[in-house]
């Protein structure tokens, strides 16, 4: 894994949903922010979470 697909322990607790306000929890395997709450999963792109819901895999 490299240094880019890591998410900063203390930007995780920072960041939430923009759509249901939830924490985050990371996903090693996909690289991706879930917010289990609204059931998305937002992409991280070279190091940054992309938090917009238009930009978000919608999971189950």
């Amino acid at each position: 894994m490299s240094a880019e697909n890591v998410i900063d322990p203390k930007m995780l607790g920072i960041l939430v949903c923009p759509k249901s306000r939830a924490p985050l929890t990371y996903n090693s395997e996909t690289h991706e922010l879930i917010s289990k709450k609204a059931k998305l999963a937002y992409p991280i792109r070279e190091g940054v979470p992309i938090m917009l819901v238009e930009e978000a895999r919608i999971i189950d």
